[in-house]
């Protein structure tokens, strides 16, 4: 089949610009396939990162078709498929991009360096104290080791981070990819600093708390390690071990499960009270919603009352349900 490629070819602090190649190609080939005959056979100046060619070592990640994959694991027919879902041209079009939140060296290739430094500042290895056996071998019972399968998988590719809507808009936030690495030490029956680690990832929004749920990490992530899910685990963890006066985002996770189970819904009025008030004992955090307050007041957006929704102790049940499931798995 032929097959157009459109390929993004950028270079420092320049815009992108996009050059297309055309060749035939068999259904199952893969994008990495293509990629290199346009290089040995058409345009040997393109530059693209590559390795394994067997999804192990994460090299050849970058945007497939607006969504950031590995390069040797998508295949050409798998993408004509999806494009021809959303065009109607006569030859199929395929779109190569640079990884995303990281800068772009040239053409396909991007700087990681910032994506390894906050992978590093997680401190993604056992404990110096838990490496202090000198003489036996770390031994795990299989239950143990199974808690660092999902985590384990993690090939360090970037997708996961490249599509990252917290990194986009906070720099200071560490990353899924590092994330997922920390709930496997947070795991780890080998590792001796859990308490530390967990007080570390707590800290504003570089840690656990910057991440917004928008599941790209998930959908993108080519092994399953699904970070958006590891980092849910580890604000369990923190959650287990905190109170809701510790800190605001435990107070914003706690507040919200308990107003919720009360009147099936948020009570505007309290929430912001004892979220950012820490109920009513954080005197400065009351004062900066006094302007917030007037406005709304000013506005007639302020509920002055509170009427539980329909079916309130149904959601109750059922908050309390998925509650005592968790604390059996747990215990």
């Amino acid at each position: 089949m032929e097959v157009l490629f459109k390929v993004a070819r950028g270079q420092q602090q320049q815009q992108p610009i996009v050059q297309t190649y055309r060749l035939s190609l068999e259904p199952g080939n893969t994008v990495l396939d293509a990629l290199n005959r346009i290089k040995w056979e058409l345009d040997g100046s393109l530059a693209f990162r590559k390795n394994c060619r067997n999804t192990i070592c994460g090299s050849c990640a970058m945007r497939i078709n607006g969504r950031s994959a590995l390069a040797c694991q998508e295949s050409i027919g798998s993408e004509v498929a999806r494009f021809a879902r959303t065009s109607d041209s006569q030859i199929p079009e395929i779109t190569i991009a640079p990884l995303g939140n990281l800068p772009v060296i040239r053409d396909l290739v991007v700087d990681m360096s910032g994506f390894w430094n906050n992978l590093e500042a997680v401190e993604p290895y056992v404990s110096t104290r838990g490496r202090a056996l000198p003489e036996r071998e770390f031994l795990q019972t299989p239950e143990e080791r199974s808690q660092l399968d999902r985590s384990g998988n993690c090939i360090l590719c970037g997708a996961c981070y490249s599509e990252c809507n917290a990194r986009t808009v906070n720099p200071d936030f560490v990353g899924p990819h590092a994330l997922a690495k920390a709930q496997r030490l947070v795991k780890d029956s080998r590792d001796s600093a859990t308490e530390a680690r967990l007080e570390e990832y707590n800290q504003g929004t570089q840690g656990v708390w910057g991440c917004t749920r928008c599941y790209w990490c998930n959908a993108v992530c080519p092994t399953g390690v699904a970070p958006m899910d590891r980092i849910g685990e580890i604000k369990q963890e923190i959650l287990q071990q905190k109170t809701a006066s510790d800190s605001r985002s435990i107070r914003h996770r706690k507040v919200l499960i308990d107003l919720v189970k009360d009147g099936g819904w948020i009570d505007e009025r309290k929430f912001g009270l004892m979220v950012v008030g820490n109920y009513l004992r954080d005197l400065k955090g009351l004062l900066s919603l006094a302007p917030l307050g007037l406005r709304m007041l000013a506005r007639g957006k302020f509920p002055l009352e509170f009427e539980a929704s329909e079916g309130t102790e149904t959601v109750r049940s059922l908050i309390e349900a998925v509650q005592s499931t968790k604390e059996r798995s747990d215990s």
